[in-house]
């Protein structure tokens, strides 16, 4: 009898494929099934041909060949063609099998899938997989949550095929029940938003107000890249900036400017708005990119709204610095961001989320891996209950030290009319986190004068609500009070 396979994976575009070949790799024997059959003989015949690798045509015969608990990996579309695998893969399976979804999915999906799958006696997990095609091969960061009874089962693989750290920690632990591994991948894929919009922020200050071009920025951030902000999106920005077309010229100069996106950091600024933190940078990352998709209405009303021409006087070396600064700051608002919207969720779902954890899985194999990385595992591994990351000894000397450099380059692009939104909203963010008294009071005043809906006093306890009959023609009865 031929020796069944340790897991199976269902999808063979990109990302499967090469989860497979790292499967086998690390030595585990792998059997595989696509929706269209041609695909898995062209799979067997070209890049896994002599692998220790089953091909099936059949989700029968791919359950048929695994080993139990039998372990079945979907890397399809999220969405509804999750559900409906899902559903054709249970009468295969036996109590105790589990069910894989290492897709793009919506963690309320997974929160609802997990119940859904451990109702029909099976187990589940959904885990998050980043590190794009790459890393899928070599060793991605992977984030798995679900039926923690499967992680036993699972670990061996998902650890031995992970990104690993210096010391040979694997980028992969257990997150949390239910929907909390690809809760922290829509999380992940967030600041990976904020991250590419203060790299491209940075890269537009220095084209359009210090008139840098292709060849110079390439040698700025190759340097910076040997420094604080090393990281693998700085690396392949300057790898992008040296690239060059067939007729010699910088490739970047000629892509237009109009960005996609596939919905994860729409849906952890939405997740934020639910859960009432402000997770300004992100947010603002993700209306860039629909802005930039507004390529003909932009072109027109370049012709009709006028703004300062951008001139720049002065030490350019220091400017170049102060975007530096600039760019390391509001990494740091958006990880700090992104690590109080994580403390919210566990909150509101009950997840005993490892932050320090999280730094680490982060830290090899997924698109945001960078050396900063290791200073949020070190500030956690110092106090796992510090309110948020702008306090942490580290982080807040950093801000500190950048701050000239920051507020100069956020003034200047201001005067110059350089719109840096991600930039900005950090900086904006910084500033209203350390202020002890907001606006929000006559904000209050407002919202009762209009709506009754009352305020506290700062001359009575917190929890006392007040309401003024502001014109005289108004009533006591006042609205309830509530927070959405």
């Amino acid at each position: 009898m031929n020796k069944l396979s340790d897991i199976g994976l269902i999808g063979l575009a990109v990302m499967g494929e090469n989860l497979v070949l790292n499967m086998e790799s690390k030595g585990f024997r792998v059997s595989v099934f696509n929706r269209s059959i041609q695909k898995v003989d062209d799979f067997l015949s070209g890049r896994a041909s002599g692998k220790n690798i089953v091909g099936t045509h059949s989700i029968k015969e791919l359950v048929g060949t695994l080993e139990r608990p039998r372990k079945v990996m979907i890397m399809i579309k999220s969405g509804d063609a999750v559900d409906e695998m899902i559903n054709t893969l249970i009468p295969y399976l036996t109590p105790g099998d589990i069910i894989i979804d290492g897709g793009n999915s919506h963690f309320p999906d997974t929160i609802r899938r997990t119940a859904f799958v451990e109702s029909k006696g099976l187990l589940y997990i959904g885990t998050g997989v980043s590190g794009g095609e790459e890393g899928a091969l070599l060793g991605p960061s992977i984030m798995p949550g679900g039926s923690k009874a499967a992680w036993q089962f699972v670990k061996p693989i998902f650890q031995a095929i992970a990104a690993k750290v210096e010391d040979g920690t694997p980028c992969c632990d257990w997150v949390g029940e239910n929907g909390a591994g690809h809760f922290v991948k829509m999380v992940h894929n967030g600041i990976e938003y904020g991250d590419m919009q203060l790299i491209t922020e940075a890269y537009q200050i220095m084209r359009d107000l210090l008139h840098l071009d292709a060849d110079e920025m390439h040698l700025i951030f190759k340097e910076w890249n040997e420094g604080d902000l090393d990281s693998y999106l700085i690396e392949i920005t300057s790898d992008i900036l040296a690239f060059k077309d067939s007729d010699g010229k910088p490739l970047v100069d000629k892509i237009l400017d109009t960005a996609g996106q596939k919905g994860t950091g729409k849906w952890t600024v939405v997740t934020a708005l639910d859960q009432g933190i402000p997770l300004t940078l992100i947010g603002e990352a993700v209306f860039s990119r629909c802005l930039s998709a507004e390529k003909n209405e932009r072109v027109e009303a370049s012709k009709i709204l006028h703004g300062p021409g951008p001139e720049f006087k002065g030490d350019k070396v220091k400017f170049i610095n102060g975007i530096k600064e600039a760019l390391y700051a509001s990494k740091i608002v958006s990880y700090a961001q992104g690590y109080m919207l994580m403390k919210a969720a566990a909150a509101e779902y009950k997840w005993k989320l490892n932050y320090g954890g999280i730094a680490l899985m982060w830290r090899g194999g997924c698109i945001i891996r960078s050396a900063f990385l290791g200073k949020i595992k070190e500030a956690f591994d110092n106090n796992p209950s510090i309110t948020n990351l702008l306090i942490a000894p580290f982080f807040k000397d950093k801000v500190e030290q950048a701050q000239s450099g920051w507020r100069n380059v956020v003034s200047a692009t201001a005067i110059n009319g350089i719109a840096i939104p991600s930039i900005s909203a950090a900086l904006s963010f910084y500033d209203g986190y350390r202020c002890e008294k907001l606006s929000a009071n006559l904000l209050q005043a407002q919202r009762d004068y209009f709506g009754a809906h009352t305020y506290e006093r700062t001359d009575k306890p917190r929890g006392e609500f007040f309401h003024t009959n502001w014109t005289g023609r108004g009533g006591t009865t006042s609205s309830s009070t509530y927070n959405v």
